[in-house]
């Protein structure tokens, strides 16, 4: 059997029971607007790789779905963690993982993590390796 090879993370999607003020909330704490929206669903392009969060209304979301939190979280590399942590609890969402040190005490990567208001976990890291990647790809 040949190797899947995953080739680049193409949507992260977002539920929320109220999706216009799912979208207001993040077109404000991204400072952009979403570059495509239809009734019930917007996407954001983000980053340097410009991966794509897909903002959709709750009532899309698959049937057996978990109401509560939990499953993967997705990080995203923010340069000033402390910052966006303390811009996005301003912005109401609620901590849910505190700044963590995953490296042993090298600061290759520290993340943290917050429940926004819509029930989904919002990862952001600061990660060495994401930057040394990116420098050679410049």
């Amino acid at each position: 059997m040949e190797n899947i090879k995953l080739r680049g993370l193409a949507t992260i999607s977002f539920y929320a029971d109220n999706h216009e003020e799912a979208k207001k909330w993040y077109s404000e704490i991204l400072g952009m607007e979403p570059y495509f929206n239809v009734p019930g669903y917007s996407e954001f392009r983000l980053g340097d790789y410009q991966h794509e969060l897909g903002i959709i209304d709750g009532k899309y979301a698959p049937k057996n779905s978990m109401k509560e939190v939990g499953g993967a979280i997705a990080y995203w590399h923010v340069d000033d963690l402390q910052g966006t942590l303390d811009l996005l609890i301003s912005k109401e969402a609620k901590l849910y993982e505190p700044i963590t040190d995953r490296s042993g005490g090298k600061i290759a990567f520290v993340t943290a993590s917050v429940i926004d208001p819509f029930g989904n976990v919002l990862g952001i890291m600061t990660n060495n390796h994401y930057v040394e990647t990116l420098k050679k790809r410049q």
